[in-house]
């Protein structure tokens, strides 16, 4: 992480304000909703449940985290913003959602509440509290989201911290009606990634407002994105509430259904290594101006762009090789974010860190050619 002056530090406060009591509410949502009142009706057995759903879904949920790692080798995003996604997916959007969801169904009554709360409601409902942490980041952390990856990034960490937490309640339910098993094959390895590309469709919204020349696309793709995930969310949820109204013919629809999402799950793969392809090239061209000047070599733009740039710089110079990565990245998009945004007479945060991080470079350029590994 590069240390400089921070420009916005009065709207991170507020940012990390707001986080903090959206998380307090969420979090003691999901506490009264899954722990008091069971334990106020004397439930107690689905607390063990809870137990062994737990076992099952947080260690699958958190060997999915490196997937999303993996594909953020370029300016690797700062580990707080990360966790503060993950942790508010878990607990503030599933505590909310849950409260929502269940209110919906209770009020319609009957099956027909659960089909809507379940097709409808829990579509706009999850998705959107999902969302808001893709929004806070790109708005109050706005130097850590550069564009499509990232909010591609962000919404995966966000999606899999809500797909645990969910998976905990889903396992409990299906073992207390001996169903764990199916349930686990299906949510644990059939369909883990439902979750991440719905939500990666608001994360891939505000990717474009930020990356956009377009005023109107500036404000209009984070709804679009949002409302891609509300539709993809619910085409698997109606796919899923059509199998199990048609009984026994259901397991043959629901078949025909999964080699579909696979397929469009495949497609997103690809757009993603895309897309992570792309942000190197943006980055070796946008250093290019940098060798002319003397500020970094060949050699070093190639460290920089390389797949392995990190772990090549770790291996050589310790954690200053680390640094010297990750704030040649940040120059290079600094000076992508500031072009873009002169091309439409717009300002940017991003111009005051250009010089900054120069300097820092600078800095940690004699670090390595002196051999130090800090």
């Amino acid at each position: 992480m590069v240390l400089m002056p921070d420009p916005e530090r009065t709207r991170r406060r507020v940012g990390l304000a707001l986080y903090l009591i959206g998380l307090s509410f969420g979090g003691l949502l999901l506490f009264l909703t899954f722990v008091g009142i069971p334990v106020a009706t004397g439930q107690f057995g689905m607390l063990g449940l809870m137990c062994i759903g737990a076992v099952l879904a947080l260690p699958a949920g958190a060997a999915y985290l490196t997937i999303p790692r993996l594909l953020d080798r370029y300016d690797p995003e700062p580990w707080y913003a990360l966790i503060a996604c993950l942790v508010w997916g878990g607990i503030a959007a599933t505590g909310y959602s849950a409260v929502i969801n269940t209110l919906v169904s209770s009020l319609i009554g009957g099956s027909t509440g659960e089909l809507v709360a379940t097709v409808v409601s829990a579509p706009i409902v999850e998705e959107g509290f999902k969302g808001l942490a893709i929004f806070g980041v790109a708005y109050f952390l706005r130097r850590e989201f550069d564009g499509v990856v990232d909010g591609i990034i962000y919404a995966t960490f966000t999606a899999i911290g809500f797909a645990a937490i969910e998976n905990v309640i889903y396992y409990a339910r299906a073992a207390g009606h001996d169903a764990l098993g199916m349930t686990f094959v299906i949510r644990g390895l059939i369909a883990p990634w439902g979750h991440p590309v719905y939500t990666s469709m608001t994360g891939i919204g505000f990717g474009v407002a930020r990356e956009t020349r377009s005023s109107v696309l500036r404000w209009t793709a984070p709804l679009l994105g949002y409302f891609g995930a509300v539709a993809l969310h619910a085409i698997w949820n109606g796919s899923a509430a059509i199998s199990d109204g048609l009984g026994e013919g259901g397991g043959a629809f629901f078949v025909c259904m999964l080699p579909v999402w696979l397929l469009f799950v495949l497609v997103f793969l690809v757009l993603v290594i895309f897309l992570v392809r792309r942000r190197g090239r943006i980055i070796r061209e946008y250093l290019a101006d940098e060798v002319a000047l003397g500020n970094l070599t060949t050699d070093e733009v190639d460290l920089v762009c390389s797949a392995f740039g990190l772990l090549q710089a770790r291996s050589r110079y310790g954690k200053t090789g680390v640094l010297f990565v990750r704030a040649a990245a940040r120059l290079a998009l600094s000076k992508w974010h500031t072009v873009r945004a002169q091309d439409t007479q717009n300002s940017t945060v991003s111009m005051g860190f250009i010089v900054p991080l120069r300097q820092r470079l600078a800095e940690l350029r004699a670090q390595m050619q002196s051999g130090a590994r800090r």
